[in-house]
């Protein structure tokens, strides 16, 4: 019983350290979405779209989107990371990312948070203030893309695509949407994932890597892609290390960029 309540505290622990601080109205670490493993539930989902999710999409129609597969090579410490960026899944998530590493959001920025004691966890970056040298280390984790355009951040929706479903559940987590399946990118060791506040709709451009898997992540954060080649170099990654250069070398063909 003592490690089993060890091992539930470390997992609240570690789960907000996701959050994305500054996202949202309320302080990262208030209403941490935690999955119910325990629960036996059985819930049918209708494969079609539901009411809200259709509503979701047309909110953020003018996000760029993903409609296919991309190939992401990030270069840290010399070394490629490759990327397979799944937009057949997850196709808002996975058009953000890679319309931002095509803006050259990512180039220069720290991987400030890099969880690997008592046990692996994950590797965390993407903060647009990392870029700037002087910015104070403790404050990392809490900015998001500014759109040039709007002056303001960049947020996506939470968007879960469930086993056996047509699209994606949008802005709750798979528990909150009473959805029993599991997801179709589920949080194994190597996926790239979005960070996020207490908000689900508060992603931007903070990203992580899973050092192992993460199944209590399943359902509740978002999944858009996996480590192809690389994982070595994920594996060697320590806080500080900057993410030298992303590039898009495959699937452009399958990015719509914002409308």
């Amino acid at each position: 019983m003592q490690i089993k309540i060890q091992r539930w505290l470390f997992s609240l622990l570690i789960i907000g350290g996701l959050l994305v601080g500054g996202c949202g109205s309320s302080p990262a670490t208030n209403s941490t979405p935690t999955p119910n493993p325990a629960s036996g539930e059985s819930i049918s989902l209708s494969p079609s779209p539901s009411p809200a999710a259709v509503a979701v999409s047309s909110q953020f129609k003018d996000l760029p989107r993903l409609d296919g597969k991309a190939t992401v090579v990030m270069t840290v410490k010399g070394a490629p990371i490759t990327i397979e960026v799944d937009g057949t899944n997850a196709p808002i998530t996975a058009g953000n990312f890679v319309d931002l590493v095509e803006k050259g959001v990512y180039d220069g920025l720290v991987f400030h948070r890099v969880v690997r004691e008592p046990q692996p966890f994950v590797v965390q970056g993407g903060d647009p203030q990392s870029k700037d040298p002087k910015f104070p280390t403790a404050r990392l984790g809490s900015g998001g893309f500014i759109d040039p355009k709007t002056s303001s951040e960049r947020r996506i929706p939470l968007e879960i695509k469930a086993k056996g479903t047509a699209s994606p559940t949008y802005s709750k987590t798979l528990e909150q949407a009473e959805v029993a399946e599991k997801p179709v990118l589920m949080h194994s060791r190597g996926a790239v994932a979005m960070a996020r506040s207490g908000n689900p709709d508060s992603a931007s451009s903070q990203f992580y890597f899973t050092l192992t898997d993460l199944p209590f992540l399943d359902g509740s954060y978002a999944v858009f892609g996996y480590v192809k080649e690389g994982m070595d170099v994920v594996d060697k990654i320590e806080a500080g290390d900057r993410i030298e250069k992303a590039t898009v070398t495959q699937g452009k063909e399958n990015f719509k960029a914002a409308s």
